[in-house]
Formats: structure tokens, sequence, C-alpha cells
């Protein structure tokens, strides 16, 4: 039986999930709400407990010198993940520098160009290219810009774009899950369970790119075998191409920023070993792309998607409702049940399970309440918890590839396409989303059952 503070709590997560999935409104305003009611409804009001509250906010944790330097690692498995947050907005200004000196436009040209402009080469190369490039920057920035030179090329070679720009999309989500940093759900498991940069890189690159080739073979195989864009590649010379070098705005500045690019990333895979936490890291790179560009900083901050650090925020203000109630661990208790507490049974149930839900619901509220989830599980079955994260972080990032609406850079995709004319239809971005989808994951289930699971 329920008691009134756990309803109160479920009820309210439940309202923003809903309000995520129904979309009519910004994301960022019912997380928000979601938050207040949690503060002023479950802890302060029915269990009158301040310090619950206090703990859900966390800012003690900014206060910590570990929080920066000395080894981070989370105090409470609960409330505010500043690491997260944090760590995302240095890299939105990071991204931003790169955006402004025409990096990702200058990428794809000489990509293309690299192939003669041959539409299948193109596609499986750019796939490769949201793939790497998904893997240290924000996924959904990759599409983003990925799509808009895609559309640009499409016109010029007189194909249509739509097939390539789900192959992008399914290789940036998949790419993204190779490392800590490459999606928002891998972020939040790293920072809260104190999982590093290698961690993810040692374990999950592996998987994901054997992965990622088969998707590629399947793309080879479809694209093929629809002659996709046969012919038009004689349409034009070379030269009525555009040029990568026009992409670049300022030479000088083009060069510091991809030096602020490297240095991060170098930072990132040895931040472990230089005892600095991630949100440290993307600090240093955030302030010296706000440093090279001077006049143009002001204009790098305002690109920050405030709504988005806003949600995650109070995202995991509503998630420690859930937490702090005692819900997550009712949860776990039934997940160990129905998995008779076997270690095996359980991890492929996240795997598929969280597959299951990321393709029809945002994974970000998913693995922010299946991260306490787990470390409960791991304590009710005695299995090793970082088998459980990465079965977690799989399942919900490749999952998310199976549907329009099953992770940001799937909307962000489809967005930019219908604003220049291609209209992806659910029917048409399943035909082609959902069979490399169900590949990568039964690719995923295998290397999970050899590597983590002792075999069949």
């Amino acid at each position: 039986m329920l008691t009134l503070s756990q309803i109160a709590a479920l009820a309210i997560f439940v309202g923003v999930f809903i309000s995520l999935i129904t979309g009519k409104v910004h994301r960022f305003i019912p997380a928000l709400v979601g938050a207040a009611l949690t503060l002023l409804v479950v802890f302060l009001g029915i269990e009158r407990n301040p310090q619950a509250a206090v703990g859900a906010l966390n800012l003690a944790e900014l206060g910590r010198s570990t929080f920066w330097v000395g080894g981070y690692q989370p105090v409470i498995p609960y409330g505010v993940n500043w690491q997260t947050i944090l760590f995302i907005g240095g890299m939105m200004v990071i991204v931003e520098g790169l955006r402004a000196v025409g990096f990702f436009r200058w990428l794809c040209l000489n990509t293309a160009q690299i192939v003669n402009y041959r539409v299948v080469p193109i596609a499986l190369l750019f796939m490769v290219l949201s793939g790497v490039l998904s893997m240290f920057l924000d996924n959904v920035t990759v599409i983003l810009f990925m799509a808009s030179v895609t559309i640009e090329l499409a016109r010029l070679l007189k194909i249509d774009a739509i097939p390539l720009i789900i192959a992008e999309i399914v290789a940036a989500n998949a790419g993204g899950t190779a490392t800590l940093i490459g999606d928002p759900p891998n972020i939040i498991i790293g920072t809260s369970l104190g999982l590093g940069f290698n961690a993810f890189l040692v374990n999950l690159a592996p998987v994901v790119w054997i992965g990622m080739a088969a998707a590629l073979g399947y793309f080879y195989l479809r694209f093929r075998k629809e002659k996709l864009g046969a012919g038009s590649e004689a349409s034009m010379s070379a030269a009525h191409y555009p040029k990568p070098g026009e992409a670049i705005t300022n030479r000088n500045l083009f060069r510091i920023q991809v030096a602020i690019l490297v240095l991060t990333v170098v930072l990132l895979i040895m931040h472990e070993q230089a005892r600095l936490s991630v949100a440290a890291v993307s600090f240093i790179g955030a302030g010296a792309t706000l440093a090279a560009s001077r006049k143009g900083a002001s204009n790098l901050i305002k690109g920050i998607d405030w709504r988005t650090l806003l949600f995650f925020f109070g995202l995991f203000i509503a998630a420690s409702g859930l937490e702090q109630t005692g819900l997550l661990q009712v949860l776990a208790n039934y997940i160990g049940r129905i998995s008779g507490d076997s270690q095996v049974t359980a991890t492929l149930l996240i795997l598929w399970v969280s597959a299951f839900i990321s393709a029809i619901v945002d994974n970000i509220p998913f693995v922010t309440i299946m991260v306490p989830v787990i470390v409960y599980l791991s304590q009710a079955t005695g299995g090793t918890l970082s088998t459980f994260a990465w079965s977690l972080s799989l399942g919900a990032c490749i999952g998310g590839n199976a549907t329009p609406i099953g992770a940001s850079a799937n909307v962000v995709g489809i967005a930019v396409a219908e604003k220049t004319g291609y209209r992806i239809t659910w029917r048409k971005f399943l035909n082609y989303a959902v069979p490399p989808t169900l590949i990568v994951l039964a690719i995923c289930h295998l290397m999970l059952m050899i590597r983590y699971l002792g075999g069949f």
C-alpha cells in the first residue's frame, strides 16, 4: 500500500511525463512546475521535511572542492545533478564557438569532397561523421548541422534528403552511446554513479561500433537496392559545389576554436588521471572559448540553451520525490522479483525495457529515475552495478532511434527537414530506422551476454 507522500510524488512525476509526451509547451515548463510541486507538496507539505527539500536542491555539492578537482564522487543518490547541468552548459559554449567559425559546415563539405560528391559514399561517410562527432559533442547539435548540410547537398545532387537524414540520426544516437559525454543519458549515468570517461569508452565503444558497422552495412545495401541518387553525380562538375573553405568565417579564430576542442577532448579522456571533474573540464573549455572570442563572447552566451538546462534542473528535483519517498526502491525490488534475482535476466530486462520505453518517450526522464533503481537492484540481486549501467545506457540511447520522438536528436533532425520542405512521416521514419535499431540492439544483447554475463 502506497503512502500519501508516495502517491503525491508519483502523481506529480506522471503529470510531468504526460506533459513531456504531449509536447504542447516547451519541456522546461512542466519540469519546473513538477519541481516546485515536489518541494512544496511532498517534502514541505506532506512529509514536513525541510532537509529533504534542501537535499533535493543539492547546492552543497557546488561548495565541495572535490566537485571540481581531486576526484569527484557523488555524495547523495538523488536531487539536482549539478555535474550534468554544468557540464552540458560548458559544452554548449564550446559548440557555439565552433558553429560561429563554420567548423561543422567545413567538416561536412570536406567529407563530401573526399568522395567526389557520390551519393552512397556521402551517405555512409556522413553516418560515420555523425557517429564520431556525437562521441564528443552533443548529438542534437551534430544533427542540427549535419541535416542542414545534407539538405544543401541533396538539392545540388537532386536527390531525396530524408533517407540520409534518418541514417545520420541513427548514427548520431549510436555514436553518442559510446562515451560519457556523447548523450545526456550517459552524462546522467556517469556523473551519478562515478563512472568516468574511459570506463564508458572501454565498455561501450566496442559494442557500439560493432553495431554501427552492422547499421552501415544495412544502409549500404538498402541505398544500393533503392539506387539512391543513381546518375545524379554526373549532373554537375565539382566546380559548381560549395568549397569547404567558404564555410570558415574567421581563419585564425577557426584554428583556435579547433585547438580548444582538441584540448577539451584530451582533458576529458584524462580527467580521472588529472583529478578533474567533467564539469571542471567543460568550464576550462568554455572559458577558453569565451576568451578567444572576445567581443563575440556575449553572442556565444546568448546561444546557450538555457531552457534545456532548466529542464534538467526541474526534472532532477521531480525525480527526487520518487527516490526520497521510497518508490524507486519498490520498483527495484519488483524488477528483482520478476528476474528471479538473476543478474543475467535483470541485465537483459533492463536493456530491452529501456529500449522499448525510450522508443516512445524521451529517454532523459526515464534514465533519471532508473539510475537509483539499478543501484537498489544491484544491492537486491548482488549483480554488478556497472553491468546494469551499461545495459541501461545501451537500451535507452539505442532504443531512442526507433521512432521520431524517441530522442531529442530525432525531433531536431525532423524539424530541420520540415523547415526546408522535406516532410518525414512516422511511416517513413519507422521504415528506415526500426530495422537498424533492432539489429544494433540484438548485437548489444549478444555482447552483454558474452562480455559480462558469462556467455549463453
